[in-house]
């Protein structure tokens, strides 16, 4: 059965004309588990994380591919930010309205004032299949980067290209 906001992507998605890939699986909560999945995913798997300045005042999406690592003193120096750190449970479900596992761009459809910033790896921009998880662990759909972007730019959150090496 299909979560209300599993079902309220669906919804968005399909009102903006945006195609998709949906696979069922068990629960995935990390990167790791992802790969161990038995189900067949075609393209890109995106590691999705949730992140804040050191004030609290600021909180970001980070997207990229799920093998590249990230260096957080880096990273907020090439966006103008304080130091960065993970977010709390309590601040991803206050702002997204999603669990531990479950981090993903389509999030932001809970984000009322839509001031998550979404930080997107430049190397990502011309991929045809990207996945992510729509707003539940147990389910992964597969969208175009200029689908993704559309949605974004639906719900009106700012996005930024980042370099990530």
């Amino acid at each position: 059965m299909i979560e209300k906001n599993e079902q309220q992507v669906y919804e968005v998605l399909n009102s903006l004309g945006i195609n998709y890939v949906r696979y069922e699986h068990k629960p995935i909560y990390t990167v790791n588990e992802a790969k161990e999945i038995e189900t067949f995913i075609e393209g890109i798997k995106c590691k999705n994380l949730f992140l804040r300045n050191v004030k609290g005042d600021t909180h970001y999406i980070i997207i990229l591919d799920e093998d590249k690592r990230i260096d957080l003193k880096l990273l907020a120096k090439q966006i103008g930010s304080s130091r960065l750190s993970f977010a709390s449970e309590e601040r991803l479900s206050r702002y997204l309205k999603l669990k531990p596992g479950s981090v993903t761009p389509f999030g932001i459809i809970n984000d009322v004032a839509s001031e998550v910033i979404i930080l997107i790896d430049r190397s990502l921009v011309n991929e045809r299949l990207m996945n992510f998880h729509p707003n539940v662990n147990t389910a992964t759909i597969g969208i175009s980067y200029a689908d993704l972007e559309k949605f974004i730019k639906w719900h009106k959150n700012r996005f930024i290209h980042i370099e990530i090496n």
